[in-house]
């Protein structure tokens, strides 16, 4: 294993890994980094266990121990072809700029197809916490205190917004037409010409809305939130798409996620009263932060209410433009709607485990399911032999891990599981553009 150090921006240096950890057969290949972050951990003391909230990468932790009491690594692999549209050099400088203000975890290395790094102690958000006070004000003021960060710090001063909504635009056009995969999986999907012209639309409006370029998340799902009842905090996770942004773009990606991603109601889209409250909350975090004097007026929060709402607007075509590049290319199985799993490896590998409870099967009544779980028997809904691997029951799966002889699985197209995702962004842009296209600012 060969280990480099790069310089990074202020002094410091990052660790280098030339270490491929496999997706499917991941256990191997953490063990080898593990040896170099933590040679004090004995190889067959080491739990690995698999977090299935990532969307776009694999995620695990490993500890010795205890999950909630002893130290745990994070290790996560990047998803197939995600560095056409991602830039890791970026999201690794956002990882030291943000551990730098305490606002993040810190950074262990990279390696060949991912990064390891601290594990935020909490718990992820759910819709019941992102709606109480107490905890929507901690996002607001944490959100707040990164949109302070000087941009000197980050290397440039343009927002990354419309460079970023083109290079997703391209992309998706030098891939398959969505059209011809739409045919092929029998869904519907957003039309590119539609999605243009909005973006086009948008762009001339939103130039003239004077939103402040800052340091953004630009990505904050309630997955990416981790809450520390005892410490009374909350923290931030994943970086991939932060950068330089509107302000505005940030607060009203974040609105348009109170909808959620498994079944996407607009309906839920946070009330005038709530964004009030928490906008007031981000200003006097903001300007705190900034230095200046703290104090909010109506008018403030009421310019800053009508900026959010015209630039949530353009997050829904980021995201649906996002969807279209996943159905082409992602590996990660994930349908925003069904529990998904790690077996082992193989028979003397430990499994991986799942983080949190096991999900029960869902309704299988009315398909025709096989199931083959390794052992090459198929049948009831759920299968437990010698090797000491379960599947729980679904329609469709995956099986992740790869054997000898491996039996073909009947997976449906991606853009299935995937294009109804984007079509909910799309409705859900049409639903609030006249309302917010509209809104005078004061």
């Amino acid at each position: 294993m060969e280990m480099k150090r790069y310089p990074n921006d202020g002094g410091c240096e990052r660790l280098h890994l030339d270490v491929c950890v496999d997706e499917r057969t991941p256990r191997h290949g953490t063990l080898e980094l593990l040896k170099k972050l933590r040679p004090e951990w004995k190889p067959e003391d080491i739990q690995i266990k698999a977090f299935t909230e990532g969307i776009t990468n694999q995620l695990m932790g490993c500890y010795v121990g205890s999950l909630m009491q002893d130290p745990v690594l994070l290790v996560r692999v990047y998803g197939q072809m995600t560095e056409l549209f991602m830039d890791r050099d970026k999201e690794m400088e956002m990882f030291r700029v943000l551990y730098k203000h305490g606002c993040g975890p810190e950074l262990y290395c990279s390696f060949t197809n991912g990064i390891c790094y601290e594990f935020v102690k909490g718990v992820v958000l759910d819709d019941t916490l992102l709606r109480q006070p107490s905890v929507y004000r901690l996002i607001a003021t944490e959100m707040g205190k990164i949109h302070s960060i000087k941009s000197e710090e980050t290397g440039n001063s343009s927002p990354v917004l419309w460079s970023r909504l083109s290079q997703f635009l391209n992309l998706v056009q030098s891939s398959d037409a969505p059209e011809q995969q739409k045919s092929s999986a029998h869904v519907e999907a957003p039309s590119l010409k539609i999605i243009i012209k909005e973006m086009e639309e948008l762009k001339s409006h939103l130039t003239h809305i004077n939103s402040p370029v800052v340091l953004c998340h630009n990505d904050l799902l309630t997955k990416n939130v981790i809450y520390n009842q005892e410490e009374g905090a909350v923290k931030f996770i994943d970086y991939e798409y932060a950068d330089l942004n509107y302000q505005a773009y940030d607060i009203g990606n974040h609105f348009n996620e109170f909808a959620g991603i498994n079944n996407v109601d607009s309906s839920l889209y946070p009330s005038c009263e709530l964004q009030f409250d928490w906008l007031t909350a981000y200003l006097e975090s903001f300007k705190w932060f900034s230095g200046v004097d703290s104090t909010v007026t109506k008018k403030e929060v009421l310019e800053l209410y009508v900026q959010v709402c015209k630039f949530s607007l353009v997050a829904h075509l980021f995201w649906c433009l996002w969807a279209l590049l996943q159905a082409k290319h992602s590996t990660i199985d994930f349908d925003f709607q069904r529990p998904y799993f790690f077996p082992s490896s193989d028979e003397t590998d430990p499994p991986l485990q799942f983080a949190g409870p096991t999900p029960s099967p869902p309704d299988t009544a009315g398909f025709s399911t096989r199931l083959h779980c390794g052992c090459r028997s198929a049948g009831p809904a759920t299968c437990s032999c010698s090797r000491g691997q379960r599947v729980s029951a679904v329609q469709e799966f995956r099986l992740l891990a790869s054997d000898a002889d491996p039996l073909p699985t009947p997976v449906p197209p991606f853009s299935e599981l995937i294009f109804p995702y984007a079509m909910a962004r799309f409705n859900y842009y049409f639903e609030k553009k006249q309302e917010f296209f509209g809104m005078k600012l004061p």
